[in-house]
């Protein structure tokens, strides 16, 4: 399995690059505990791997060999340049980021399934980063790749 949870933007995660097909991961890293199939693309479907125990999910998009292309993250060990970055305030990951080069960003408020408040979400479209808070608490986040109709890599 995955033994670190370090972001490598526009590359991987935890030593698993982007690209690499479902099924050879799957096969040296085991199966998920849960998939979910997205095909509301004509042109490609994605498929979630979810290992709810490790704190993070993979999305593969493809039609006939779906490539890894994004990975969600909860994991208290998740690194993003050299720093833990869970629990941390929006203030910080958003310094975090200028000091690494990303100063253009959005944000936005996500709405909580069966809650009252929302969570806010800051994007950097640029690097394909999203991050959620609660509470001004960093609590996940997401990040990947374009992949184009042919589903092959863009380039970034």
């Amino acid at each position: 399995m995955i033994t670190n949870y370090k972001v490598d933007p526009n590359v991987g995660f935890g030593g698993v690059k982007f690209g690499v097909a479902m099924d050879s991961f799957v096969e040296k890293y085991g199966e998920p505990e849960e998939v979910d199939t997205i095909d509301e693309d004509e042109e490609l479907d994605t498929m979630i791997l979810h290992y709810w125990k490790k704190g993070f999910s993979l999305f593969f998009v493809g039609l006939a060999d779906p490539i890894l292309a994004g990975v969600e993250s909860d994991h208290p060990d998740t690194e993003l340049y050299g720093e833990k970055i869970l629990g941390k305030t929006k203030k910080e990951i958003i310094s975090l980021m200028e000091i690494n080069g990303h100063t253009d960003y959005d944000e936005d408020r996500e709405e909580t399934v069966g809650k009252n408040d929302n969570d806010l979400r800051v994007s950097y479209d640029a690097s394909m980063m999203d991050f959620f808070f609660r509470e001004d608490n960093l609590v996940y986040m997401n990040f990947g790749i374009m992949i184009d109709d042919d589903g092959k890599i863009e380039k970034v």
